[in-house]
């Protein structure tokens, strides 16, 4: 979409989690309902299919230039992969859906995606699977940890108390403590913020070169005092935008971030340059 003449032009930003796949199911899960009645008090459009001008006209609007599509190793999603196909230059998937307990032949799917697709980033969600039982310092996961930092691909791991109804405990940031002792050569990425442990995870961001924290799923003008200081100051190079679209839709948080009390060239880091070099660039991230 061509700007207005006199309209100035937005900052880049990749917007680092964006969900397409919501309306691929006819029925939503209860859990995802009361997410979106109960905790974000969503619109009912939230769940509907997305098309793809739309998506890419809200995108030019706000000067998103890339923005990372969530998928599913075991459930791939047709809308995310179509998306992909026809604009390569602006998405890229994230992975989910990989069986932690039966692993090898998810991490040779993955490790084969990963050479097939446009894969910026492995996801998962302890809360989210095997009814929240497994911390992410369990060695359950040390095969995925392992994989990743092989393939030198991203893994982003969920933070803070979630949003449906399920056991949130075993996403306390500080369980990633020893993930980082032990895989240092992993590209890790704390998501969706770490409510109500935000002083944990920034400690942790201090203490470790290899782990970040994207705010998906926050409104930036609810980001916490704490956290814009350590932006400010020793961080400017260690927090992801993203939006969690459509929970929290573009047009809304983008506006929300740029009106941030952050200098400019932190502004620039938050918005765009730290996605690009975590999760575009080689290296681990240091």
């Amino acid at each position: 979409m061509t700007q207005p003449a006199g309209t100035p032009v937005p900052r880049k930003v990749i917007d680092c989690l964006v969900n397409v796949h919501f309306g691929e199911t006819e029925k939503q899960p209860e859990f995802m309902t009361r997410v979106r009645d109960d905790y974000f008090k969503g619109p009912k459009s939230m769940f509907d299919p997305v098309d793809l001008s739309e998506l890419l006209d809200e995108m030019d609007e706000h000067g998103v230039e890339k923005a990372i599509l969530m998928d599913n190793l075991t459930k791939p999603s047709v809308t995310a992969r179509k998306f992909v196909d026809a604009r390569p230059d602006r998405f890229a998937l994230a992975l989910g859906g990989i069986n932690l307990l039966r692993p090898v032949g998810p991490l040779r799917e993955l490790t084969a995606a990963v050479a097939d697709l446009p894969v910026a980033y492995a996801v998962v969600g302890p809360s989210f699977w095997a009814d929240g039982m497994y911390p992410p310092s369990d060695a359950v996961y040390y095969p995925l940890y392992a994989k990743c930092a092989e393939l030198g691909l991203p893994l982003c791991v969920n933070t803070g108390i979630p949003g449906p109804p399920i056991p949130g405990e075993v996403q306390n940031p500080i369980h990633l403590d020893r993930v980082c002792v032990r895989f240092p050569e992993l590209k890790l990425c704390m998501i969706h913020g770490a409510d109500p442990w935000w002083d944990i995870a920034i400690r942790m961001l201090i203490k470790y070169r290899n782990l970040r924290l994207m705010t998906s799923a926050w409104s930036p003008k609810r980001l916490p005092d704490s956290l814009i200081h350590y932006m400010r100051t020793r961080g400017a190079s260690k927090v992801i935008f993203a939006s969690d679209w459509p929970v929290l839709r573009q047009h809304r948080v983008v506006p929300e971030a740029n009106a941030l009390d952050l200098p400019p060239d932190v502004l620039d880091n938050y918005l765009y340059n730290n996605a690009n070099d975590f999760f575009f660039q080689p290296g681990n991230g240091d």
